[in-house]
């Protein structure tokens, strides 16, 4: 099962996609959590200590790494044929909450887009860890809609489409949803996150169905998910808490909408 999250910068996508990793994870399947944001920050979301996440280094800045997957002794002529299932075993991080990570950097496209030698490293390991592996795999894009390309994009089991009750966060949802339905992307759907009352979640329906947009799920507001995060801790590890416990349905919600066995 492939899912990628998207939405407006702000709207709380990491803390989406961090709790569907999770949720993947404690009903035993083996995922890989990827950042593909370029502010990462979805280590600590997965349970990783500051300290511990800052020393993580992206793909994209991994010198060494890109040079040993591309280089051809030629200044300015790279390989664009490489083999990248060792990076996933090398370059993964095993977080507290049974997931492994990696940090991919900033990504241009996930399908077209810069040539440079970082970006074909990350396009191609994009490409093996969405059609090749046959684990779980939650990807955390980057905020707004430059990501949604042609041609990896189409492999995704399903988007989802963060937004809360802003009408900024809600028409960058449908800009997302159009260019994803060009894309050739089939299963997409809307989360209303950080829903504090009846007036908000209405706000967030009445666009959806006003502008065709499938929606999954409301996520309420719960302060203790912003004191988890003052104090530098994960909210996914108090379950009792009312939004983790909805981000964790929706990941059974997903198993049965994609039939996974």
């Amino acid at each position: 099962m492939k899912i990628a999250v998207s939405g407006k910068g702000g709207v709380g996508k990491t803390f989406i996609a961090g709790g569907l990793a999770k949720g993947f994870a404690s009903r035993g399947l083996k995922t890989i959590a990827i950042d593909a944001d370029s502010s990462p920050n979805l280590a600590m979301t997965l349970g990783l200590k500051a300290e511990e996440a800052r020393k993580i280094l992206p793909i994209t800045e991994n010198k060494e790494l890109v040079d040993s997957k591309t280089s051809t002794g030629y200044s300015g002529v790279y390989r664009l044929s490489f083999t990248v299932d060792d990076i996933v075993k090398q370059y993964s991080v095993p977080t507290p909450l049974g997931v492994n990570l990696i940090v991919m950097g900033t990504v241009q496209s996930m399908g077209a887009g810069c040539m440079c030698a970082p970006n074909a490293v990350v396009r191609a390991l994009l490409r093996h860890l969405i059609v090749e592996v046959n684990e779980a795999v939650v990807m955390d894009l980057e905020a707004g809609v430059e990501h949604i390309g042609r041609a990896t994009a189409r492999q995704v089991d399903a988007l989802l489409i963060v937004a809360d009750s802003n009408l900024k966060s809600l028409e960058i949802a449908k800009h997302i949803y159009d260019m994803a339905t060009v894309a050739g992307m089939k299963k997409l759907y809307l989360i209303g996150n950080r829903v504090m009352n009846d007036t908000q979640k209405e706000a967030i329906q009445n666009f959806a169905e006003k502008n065709g947009l499938p929606l999954l799920e409301f996520v309420p507001f719960d302060q203790h998910v912003i004191d988890a995060d003052m104090r530098g801790e994960t909210p996914l590890l108090h379950t009792e808490i009312l939004s983790v416990q909805t981000i964790d349905n929706i990941c059974e919600t997903l198993i049965q909408k994609l039939k996974v066995p």
